[in-house]
């Protein structure tokens, strides 16, 4: 049986989870991963296959290019099962009889944020928004595209935001990491679109996930009344979308789709 294969980073929890549950509902075996929420994963697992999807876990920190190695090792082949350190049966529930290889779609979406002067930032501090946020894309994208490309076919999806846009005030370091994820996923459009390989980013505004833990009530308030649409977008929302983007006209490149109830 054939089943499309589709990589989530960091989707543990938030617009991650979101997109790892609405890609099961859609037939997709889906590989999920986080660097340090395993018990989150396990929950998520657990969900897939109580929809009747199919699952395979692959924990690990994107931004370190050793482990992503590690987990294109599982996605090739090395591991076919829903968790890899508990190998089921061929055919058992949860398992897929076709998930060797690689990836049809890759979901960029682990990331961390970072709020404070810059002038207050350390180079541990930096080097680790930019290692979450920009290279761990890169890592996962040189290790999906061989595999797409000799299929000439594959999505590249990434997830990130309107301060990559715009700019945002005591985030210089997440708004610069995301503007250099708009940048690679414009360039690796461009390099990857003679193979049929499709490649965007959903620049999203305010989504109501953890993330945005830091506000306290006046503040989400206040925020609120700067968005046109009078609230935050959900994850789910987001991930519908990334969803649509998988299965887009193939003509469909190189955008940057902002997704933030109006707000710039």
């Amino acid at each position: 049986m054939h089943r499309k294969k589709v990589l989530v980073t960091g989707s543990s929890r938030g617009i991650g989870r979101a997109c790892a549950l609405a890609f099961a509902e859609a037939g997709y075996h889906v590989f999920i991963n986080c660097r340090k929420s395993t018990d989150r994963l396990d929950s998520l697992e657990k969900e897939i296959l109580g929809l009747g999807g199919t699952c395979t876990k692959v924990p690990g920190d994107v931004g370190s290019p050793e482990e992503v190695r590690n987990i294109f090792r599982v996605i090739s082949g090395s591991s076919a099962s829903p968790s890899a350190d508990t190998p089921d049966a061929p055919g058992a529930p949860g398992t897929d009889t076709d998930t060797k290889g690689g990836l049809d779609v890759l979901v960029n979406n682990a990331g961390i944020s970072h709020f404070g002067l810059l002038s207050d930032m350390s180079d541990e501090e930096w080097q680790t928004v930019m290692a979450a946020n920009l290279s761990s894309a890169f890592y996962c994208c040189r290790e999906a595209v061989p595999y797409m490309v000799s299929r000439r076919q594959g999505r590249i999806i990434n997830i990130s935001s309107i301060w990559g846009v715009a700019g945002a005030s005591c985030e210089a370091a997440y708004s610069a990491s995301k503007a250099g994820l708009n940048g690679l996923t414009q360039a690796l459009a461009k390099e990857l679109a003679p193979s049929n390989i499709q490649v965007n980013a959903i620049a999203c505004g305010v989504i109501d996930t953890e993330m945005n833990a830091r506000l306290d009530k006046e503040e989400r308030n206040a925020l609120k009344e700067e968005i046109p649409a009078g609230r935050f977008g959900s994850p789910e929302e987001a991930a519908k979308l990334v969803l649509m983007l998988a299965e887009a006209p193939g003509y469909l490149t190189g955008q940057i789709i902002r997704m933030d109830g109006g707000l710039i």
